[in-house]
């Protein structure tokens, strides 16, 4: 794994850092010596989380357990974390859900879940932090993006939604924070196996699909991601903002222009 020096006690905050790809970018941050804090729902993952880097980092990562649907609620977690700590210069917003659902069985109800789960917060941490941000010289914004509206997933339109519109998010505050020196960016990941896949939905068959599809033939995991994600927060990918960075083997094919 490639050494950042610039991230050692930089101060990174991870959504959703417990399991899967957060779980994995905490590790990675941890391991280049960045002072990590994150945020869960889920207490005993975080907890293990922090158990398995115990003795292999110069900073135990810091655990705040927030509901980031609770905006008041998550801009004070994020608050008191600044109070406490500084500026935070790396932001990862990372928490999401793609729990599927057809067009016939979607609410109000699930679909206001789900923009809140997989957009809305970006937003309001932004908000949040990019003043301080900005008072320490800038920092960069790393938004958790997904192939899946670039390929058009069915049974996904409120996850898929949300992700399409968080490539427009990135642009725009780009555009509007680069004055400060604060990059945005949307890393967008492919077909990633990670524990909740393993557990609902992850099979041979399924396997070989993605394979298939693919241009490189290896199924991904959390650490592409979280390497990729070392770069776009290290000051080696300063002149990179309001980009689409895809982590996908080749499974969409695609690129995001205009």
């Amino acid at each position: 794994m490639t050494r950042y020096p610039c991230l050692e006690d930089r101060l990174v905050f991870v959504s959703g850092g417990g399991s899967g790809i957060g779980a994995s970018l905490v590790e990675h941050f941890a391991l280049q010596d960045a002072r990590v804090a994150f945020c869960d729902i889920d207490a005993a993952a975080a907890d293990a989380t922090i158990s398995a880097l115990d003795g292999k980092c110069k900073h135990i990562p810091r655990f705040s357990r927030c509901d980031i649907r609770d905006i008041p609620a998550y801009q004070a977690c994020l608050a008191q974390i600044e109070a406490e700590l500084g500026s935070i210069r790396v932001l990862i917003n990372n928490a999401g859900n793609d729990t599927r659902h057809t067009l016939a069985e979607l609410t109000p109800e699930t679909w206001d879940n789900c923009l809140a789960l997989n957009l809305k917060h970006h937003v309001f941490a932004i908000q949040q932090v990019a003043p301080g941000m900005a008072l320490a010289g800038g920092g960069s914004i790393i938004n958790l993006g997904s192939v899946s509206w670039m390929r058009g997933r069915a049974n996904l339109v409120g996850y898929t939604t949300s992700k399409a519109a968080i490539s427009g998010l990135s642009r725009t505050l780009a555009r509007e924070l680069g004055e400060a020196n604060i990059r945005v960016n949307t890393l967008v990941p492919g077909a990633i196996v990670t524990e909740r896949q393993q557990a609902l939905w992850r099979n041979p068959d399924e396997d070989q699909k993605f394979i298939d599809l693919q241009c490189l033939k290896l199924r991904l995991d959390p650490a592409h991601v979280s390497r990729t994600a070392l770069f776009l927060a290290a000051d080696d990918s300063n002149g990179i903002t309001g980009q689409n960075i895809i982590v996908d083997a080749g499974l969409a094919q695609v690129s995001v222009a205009g």
